[in-house]
């Protein structure tokens, strides 16, 4: 069982990575890297869930 994500950190980056598709990838590093310019998210532990989330969402296979 993974981690329970509240449902905000979940739309903005379903969100992010529908309007950016090209921008994300699989890695953590570059995911944080893109959260930090294109939102105006002012925490780091809310930047970085919500790159954590766009990673896990990318590197989960396809059903």
């Amino acid at each position: 069982m993974g981690r329970i994500r509240p449902t905000y950190i979940k739309r903005v980056s379903i969100d992010l990575v529908n309007k950016y598709p090209q921008a994300f990838s699989k890695n953590f590093e570059d995911n944080k890297e893109m959260v930090s310019s294109l939102t105006d998210v002012s925490s780091v532990t809310m930047r970085n869930r919500i790159a954590g989330y766009i990673t896990r969402y990318l590197s989960r296979p396809e059903a």
